[in-house]
């Protein structure tokens, strides 16, 4: 299996402070992991701090 995290950094809120807003979306996710069961198919949407769409992370089984 793969864990996936994509953010996409040209968002306002990314511009503005990409190390701090990065860090604060890792951290969030890092935290709120354990509420999934992190199987294939297992995702979610990431929002930065302005609540607009920058990304998604996501489990992929891989291919025998």
């Amino acid at each position: 299996m793969k864990f996936l995290l994509e953010v996409t950094m040209d968002g306002e809120a990314l511009a503005k402070d990409p190390a701090g807003e990065l860090g604060r979306i890792l951290r969030y996710w890092a935290g709120n992991v354990r509420h999934y069961a992190l199987e294939p198919g297992d995702g979610a949407d990431i929002y930065d701090s302005d609540y607009q769409g920058v990304g998604r992370w996501r489990i992929e089984g891989t291919a025998e």
